[in-house]
């Protein structure tokens, strides 16, 4: 019998995904130094806006090959080992920044930890993958979603009061919450890399061993590769989140911008942590496609009626909609990729798919800085919008197209 509780949609799932889903609070939580990142390197560091801009760059390159070799290692070391490893040295990293006073060294030291945690990311995808099957990964990763804002919903706080007090707890707090979540994942979760028997008792044929390259054994899926490129139009629209909305702030509510920009923020953490759980019970029979569609027409929604609005009860509105959009595509997005990654390549897919699907949050704001240049920034809304219901559009044809290709095979 289905259990009518809201929360029941999270039962039954392997114990290992709700050690997950603590680790996930834990990472989140302690992540002091992302949010503060500008902040500290202007500040303290003295390192003006354009230099500030090439670190930041400079994190953001360090990614990609710490990606590329992480998901290589992934499928061929364990997930365990690679995560227990990469991720015990990019909290190594932190620790010296504590004592470095306002070094230069401080910026590169981060970039190092965003090389090495770039190593450790497609085993955790991998890993998740390992452990769930098309019955409950919906379920799975809503849970592991709702851990992370729910670690996210407090930290920044946290890291705003050592910010200001305790400079240094900033480093050694975001060390001691890594080395936390290494221990729970080193002492509470076996290596879950497929074994033989695994491999022979998989049912879902998309998940079936395949031989060969990364890019062979993608390039033999096109359904996926047409997903992740689509996901590219969602990235790019929800990075006009944190660019599009604080000049819109500024230019409606003057001096009073940045508080209102932080109802905003705040609105969309409650949001999350409010409707994950009971969006996930209310969808939980649709395909994840058919819900990363429905993503599609509440940023069209939610975003686009930020073309007509100007009062603060509206805006939050509108943040509730496009938040509902975000929550659609993120715990379903994942089960997606995870149906239709073949098991061999968990590790290598997870490393290079989100750096398709995230090129549109990269480039986004940059495109559309230009696009308004001459424009006015409330003009980015009519583009984002039609962007997000076309992209809903072209997504339900994918998912008919995938029904048809089930029904003749």
């Amino acid at each position: 019998m289905e259990d009518g509780r809201i929360f029941g949609v999270y039962r039954g799932l392997p114990k290992s995904i709700y050690v997950l889903f603590v680790v996930r609070i834990v990472n989140a939580l302690g992540a002091f130094v992302g949010p503060f990142l500008t902040m500290f390197l202007s500040d303290k560091i003295g390192l003006s806006s354009e230099v500030i801009g090439v670190f930041i760059m400079l994190n953001s390159f360090a990614s990609l090959p710490g990606a590329m070799i992480g998901g290589k290692i992934a499928d061929s070391l364990g997930r365990k080992r690679v995560l227990t490893i990469f991720q015990s040295l990019a909290a190594l990293c932190f620790v010296p920044c504590a004592f470095l006073g306002y070094s230069i060294a401080i910026p590169f030291l981060l970039v190092f930890a965003t090389f090495f945690n770039s190593i450790a990311q497609p085993a955790y995808g991998a890993m998740i993958a390992d452990l769930t099957n098309t019955e409950n990964r919906n379920s799975a990763y809503s849970l592991l979603y709702l851990g992370n804002n729910l670690g996210f919903s407090v930290g920044p706080m946290i890291a705003g009061f050592l910010y200001s007090h305790y400079l240094k707890m900033i480093f050694i707090g975001n060390s001691i919450a890594v080395f936390t979540s290494i221990f729970i994942i080193y002492k509470f979760i076996k290596e879950t890399k497929p074994d033989k028997e695994a491999e022979v008792l998989i049912a879902n044929e998309n998940e079936k061993v395949e031989e060969g390259s990364l890019f062979s054994a993608l390039f033999k899926r096109p359904l996926l590769m047409s997903f992740a490129l689509l996901s590219v139009i969602y990235s790019f629209v929800y990075a006009q989140y944190p660019f599009c909305i604080p000049l819109q702030m500024k230019e409606i509510f003057k001096s009073n911008s940045s508080v209102i920009y932080g109802y905003i923020m705040a609105t969309n953490g409650v949001t999350v942590i409010l409707l994950t759980t009971v969006l996930t019970k209310i969808t939980r029979k649709l395909s994840a496609i058919q819900n990363v569609a429905l993503a599609g027409v509440f940023y069209g929604i939610g975003f686009g009626m930020m073309y007509f609005i100007h009062t603060f009860p509206l805006f939050i509105v509108a943040t509730v909609l496009w938040t509902i959009g975000e929550i659609f595509q993120s715990t379903n997005s994942g089960v997606y990729i995870a149906n239709h990654t073949p098991m061999s390549h968990r590790g290598r897919f997870n490393a290079v798919i989100p750096l398709i699907t995230g090129s549109g949050f990269a480039f986004g704001p940059l495109l559309m800085g230009i696009y308004i240049k001459n424009r006015r920034v409330i003009d980015a809304w009519p583009v984002t919008s039609i962007l997000s219901i076309s992209a809903a559009i072209l997504f339900y044809i994918l998912y008919i197209r995938e029904r048809r290709k089930v029904r003749e095979d």
